[in-house]
């Protein structure tokens, strides 16, 4: 199996920027997914805030070979940088016929930085089906700000994704994204395994950036979601450009001028 990371390309940068997530199906082989569920039963030590990604878990452990398939630490590095910091790690199960599911949430309120953020990856080491309560998840709600379960009254959007995937699955998401642990109506457990990164160097042209100038760009970050209200989904638009202008450093990119508009200041001029 090659060792190479295999780093996103801008088009695929540019999809998370409008989606909140990127999806690596079936990326994990099955005797890591083994060792995973059983690993995840007994559960996971603690890591203390800002441990190096490195230093974080022991070396016997599952989660170091998990992070190290190139897949993962290419998507990783394109999005988050080398060498990042473990925010948190938990394990979350859903057991069977457990007869409730989260509400509608968005992590860290407090996070309001416009030009970096944190991945959370998600691991799902056995298949998920439609009964299993996969995570719900709303794409294009990630730069929109909401105080965690304020939007708990919410049951559904249009355009909403309830994940189902196969065995071996990580997602990647940005930690502003709404999203939901749905209600397990199997006899199984469901087990996913979650991890927060936090950068440790700017976020600025870390994948592979040949393509950047691709047309398939900017398609991508002109993309709108069925739940978006006709006037608000300008502020979408808007927000998507100052990160995207933020992670390629390019302050002149727009889309239809909503930003260049809208941030124009002519110098005032002495006059003789």
């Amino acid at each position: 199996m090659s060792t190479t990371k295999q780093l996103l390309t801008s088009v695929q940068v540019a999809r998370f920027v409008v989606q909140g997530f990127l999806r690596l199906d079936g990326v994990v082989p099955q005797d890591l997914n083994d060792e995973a569920i059983a690993t995840l039963s007994t559960g996971i030590p603690e890591v203390p805030y800002g441990t190096p990604m490195a230093k974080a878990f022991s070396e016997d452990s599952f989660i170091p070979r998990l992070l190290a398939l190139p897949a993962v630490a290419g998507a990783l590095e394109s999005l988050v940088g080398p060498d990042p910091t473990v925010d948190h790690h938990a394990v979350h199960i859903r057991e069977p016929h457990e007869g409730s599911a989260q509400d509608l949430h968005g992590d860290a309120i407090i996070d309001v930085r416009p030009d970096a953020f944190d991945v959370q990856l998600m691991y799902y080491p056995h298949e998920v089906t439609p009964d299993m309560g996969g995570t719900l998840s709303v794409p294009g709600s990630h730069l929109r700000r909401v105080n965690e379960t304020d939007i708990g009254r919410v049951q559904n959007l249009r355009g909403q994704t309830r994940l189902t995937c196969p065995a071996g699955t990580v997602v990647l998401v940005h930690h502003g994204i709404w999203h939901s642990g749905r209600r397990n109506d199997t006899a199984r457990r469901r087990y996913m395994y979650k991890i927060r990164f936090n950068p440790t160097v700017p976020q600025v042209r870390l994948w592979d950036t040949s393509d950047l100038r691709d047309p398939a760009v900017t398609a991508e970050l002109d993309t709108s979601f069925p739940w978006y209200e006709q006037a608000t989904a300008r502020l979408e638009i808007h927000n998507r450009v100052l990160l995207w202008r933020a992670l390629t450093g390019d302050d002149s990119f727009d889309i239809d001028y909503w930003v260049t508009r809208v941030s124009n200041r002519p110098a005032l001029r002495s006059h003789a």
